[in-house]
């Protein structure tokens, strides 16, 4: 699995590396063959999985998570959605069908209050977030302000668009945020070429996702999806 841990000689644990998290997306829709998709790649050596709540049917999105507990995979369920109501009803399905976590949605009190009765993480989104596809503004201070408050309420982790982000350079951006952050980060959005996935590495956040970049095959052009997916899989074992 691509979730690597290092140890000192007394076997105590330094970091753990970025965890791949594989989205089932492109252009934040969930595409609709995606069922199909992750049929040919499940037994490729990645854990996590997941899809957003747009793009298909709730009927086939509760065929995909039943395929992927089928499989044995964590599982990531990502709502670009803004209202409370929403935001309620997307946490209350992806707890009633078992996700691991949840990813997205603006931070509302009454969201959080049902989902810390639940077992599902929590990783809502970070900054000022809007518009489909999400994009992300707000300085480094605020959002850090934002995640102490988070981090008082006993909230998982957050989700921060570090590519959708106005500054000129993301890596900067999401550097200053990840190492004065008290909660884990999953970086979301637009990580599309080998630069992007090398540079997030070294960073090194909770985890990382990648979705319409393998759909579009930016890592091996026509080669197809799980060919692409391989490819990732091989950068971040650090082999290319």
């Amino acid at each position: 699995m691509l979730n690597f841990v290092m140890k000192n000689c007394f076997g105590e644990v330094l970091f753990t590396k970025s965890k791949l998290i594989v989205m089932l997306t492109c252009n934040d829709r969930t595409f609709k063959d995606a069922r199909k998709v992750f049929y040919e790649c499940y037994d490729l050596p990645i854990e996590y999985w997941g899809f957003k709540n747009t793009g298909i049917s709730e009927d086939e999105m509760c065929k995909l998570i039943a395929d992927m507990h089928k499989a044995g995979k964590k599982t990531f369920f990502e709502t670009i959605t803004y209202t409370r109501k929403s935001c309620l009803d997307s946490a209350r399905f992806a707890c009633e069908h078992k996700f691991d976590y949840l990813l997205g949605t603006l931070y509302f009190p009454s969201v959080w209050n049902y989902i810390k009765t639940q077992t599902i993480k929590y990783y809502p989104f970070i900054g000022n977030v809007s518009g489909i596809p999400s994009v992300l503004s707000g300085s480094v201070d605020s959002i850090l302000t934002e995640i102490d408050g988070f981090y008082e309420n006993k909230i998982h982790g957050v989700d921060l668009l570090a590519y959708r982000h106005s500054s000129e350079n993301p890596i900067q951006f999401a550097q200053n945020i990840i190492a004065n952050s008290k909660l884990n980060i999953i970086v979301a959005g637009n990580i599309d070429s080998i630069e992007r996935i090398k540079a997030i590495s070294l960073l090194n956040p909770w985890g990382f996702t990648i979705g319409g970049a393998l759909y579009t095959q930016n890592f091996i052009s026509g080669a197809g999806y799980r060919a692409n997916l391989e490819k990732v899989i091989e950068i971040m074992e650090g082999n290319s």
